[in-house]
């Protein structure tokens, strides 16, 4: 991570030029482990470009060639080279700004200060906290993680200190969140004792308990006339780095009765890609092309009154309830994430490849 850089190597690091695409600019956000950056015309400083700004520009449905010029902020947060240090310091706290770029008189960028120049690693920047319950979809075999899951259930295998359940919990009692529910069934009483053993009384955890193996959705119906209003749901076997709350205000603003939340794949095909038309005649052949594509995460928003479509006792899919949503005339949403702030531990390479 490029925390650990001189300071001016991070200013460099996290420069940008305004003319670049969308796309550019989240691989360089997720390269440098930032989500923001510091746009330039040349040498002029424009502006800045925080991952927000290129999710909000997605979800309007931008093509990720759109150059960042096109969706840069009128106004944004910036400092003057004269301005008291505590100011700006209590600026960056309250609004939990991770950089703030400081500029001269004539609009020059002349410094950034970085969150982690001034404040502790305890303390990162978080931007508000939310009560709302989590429910964590702990229940499947872990097939793909075998042999390891015939001993240890897929919840608790261990990434880094902690286990996955943990690393999930956790990132989201870092926004308030206590109130929590786990489903439940291949191991349930190891995930549990382990669970008891770790939080004891510091949240509240309930337990969806299967008898039989419900699919991604099916244990939800459990929770009907016991949850009001919005919740998460997530796998066990995946993370999301991103912040929650800005996810849960696109849930809220826009009314969604489900919101996915989705993450920015890329690929590179190797080879020429042709198209052909009527009599096998070349109509384009495109070099070397980049495709990005919007997947499911695995991590979710709901409103409780969805609830209702799930059907009891049955195997029951998430992909199933938002196709039930849709028929409703219900309204699904969907949050893009960037390539690499999540982690999809779910399979050997994909652990492997997040745990070294």
């Amino acid at each position: 991570m490029n925390n650990a850089l001189p300071k001016k190597d991070k200013i460099e690091s996290i420069k940008i030029q305004h003319d670049v695409t969308m796309l550019d600019a989240l691989k360089k956000m997720d390269s440098t482990f930032r989500r923001l950056l510091l746009v330039f015309d040349g040498n002029n400083f424009k502006n800045i470009v925080s991952i927000g700004d290129i999710q909000r520009a997605i979800i309007k449905n931008l093509p990720f060639t759109t150059p960042l010029k096109e969706i840069l902020r009128k106004e944004t947060l910036i400092s003057n080279i004269n301005e008291n240090p505590e100011n700006i310091k209590k600026r960056m706290f309250e609004q939990r700004i991770e950089c703030m770029p400081i500029l001269d008189n004539n609009g020059n960028l002349v410094d950034a200060i970085f969150w982690e120049d001034i404040f502790s690693e305890s303390q990162k920047p978080i931007k508000k906290s939310f009560k709302i319950p989590v429910v964590i979809m702990a229940g499947g075999e872990g097939t793909r993680l075998r042999p390891i899951t015939y001993i240890l259930p897929k919840a608790l295998i261990p990434i880094g200190r902690e286990s996955m359940l943990e690393k999930i919990i956790n990132s989201f009692k870092a926004y308030g969140v206590a109130n929590f529910y786990i489903s439940l069934n291949y191991k349930a009483s190891m995930i549990t004792q382990y669970i008891e053993e770790v939080y004891k009384q510091s949240i509240q955890i309930k337990y969806l308990t299967e008898s039989k193996p419900l699919g991604t959705a099916g244990a939800l119906f459990s929770l009907k006339n016991k949850l009001q209003g919005n919740f998460f749901v997530s796998n066990c076997d995946i993370i999301i780095e991103n912040d929650y709350s800005e996810i849960l205000d696109y849930h809220i603003n826009n009314k969604n009765d489900l919101t996915i939340i989705s993450a920015l794949k890329h690929y590179s095909i190797p080879y020429g890609i042709i198209e052909t038309k009527e009599n096998g005649l070349l109509n384009k052949l495109t070099e070397k092309p980049e495709i990005t594509y919007q997947i499911n995460s695995g991590m979710y928003i709901l409103n409780s009154k969805v609830l209702n479509l799930i059907p009891e006792d049955t195997y029951f899919h998430m992909t199933d309830l938002i196709e039930k949503i849709k028929m409703n005339n219900g309204k699904v949403g969907v949050f893009p994430v960037s390539e690499k702030s999540w982690k999809d531990i779910g399979d050997w390479h994909n652990y492997l490849q997040n745990n070294i």
